[in-house]
């Protein structure tokens, strides 16, 4: 949601990525982690540093469904990207949670310019912290 086509990290290389994993009925998110990427992608030139959100829905699926995520989406002025994780065949966590090894949301991913991960933490980080893992990342060659 957000874009015009699908987005792929290959084709973000050369790009430092902070990706923020999310649920609609998660209090964290909607309280830190939402806003905090919505202030990163305001900040930031989107030739060094693309946002994105990543929609992973583990639970009350009936609740959070692609309509419902526009609305919000709308309503909280969330403009960046917004990929919505594929639900696992046997039911249990979507599918990109599940390879990235999330344990839940928010999530904050943050990915070099080079596609590798280089921040993985489930929870809040704090706007300093995250604030001078993005400075470095953007500061380094490319």
């Amino acid at each position: 949601m957000n874009a015009d086509a699908a987005i792929t990290l290959a084709a973000l290389r050369g790009k430092c990525v902070l990706a923020v994993a999310f649920q609609m009925l998660c209090p964290g998110c909607v309280s830190t982690g939402l806003p905090q990427a919505r202030r990163v992608r305001a900040l930031f030139p989107q030739s060094d540093l693309m946002v994105i959100g990543l929609y992973t829905v583990f639970e009350h699926h009936e609740a959070q469904g692609p309509d419902a995520l526009r609305e919000f989406l709308h309503a909280r002025r969330i403009a960046f990207p917004v990929g919505v994780d594929a639900l696992a065949a046997d039911g249990g966590l979507p599918q990109t949670m599940r390879a990235c090894g999330m344990q839940g949301t928010p999530t904050t991913l943050l990915i070099d310019r080079k596609g590798r991960l280089r921040l993985h933490k489930f929870g809040h980080v704090e706007d300093l912290r995250l604030g001078a893992a993005l400075a470095s990342l953007i500061g380094e060659a490319r």
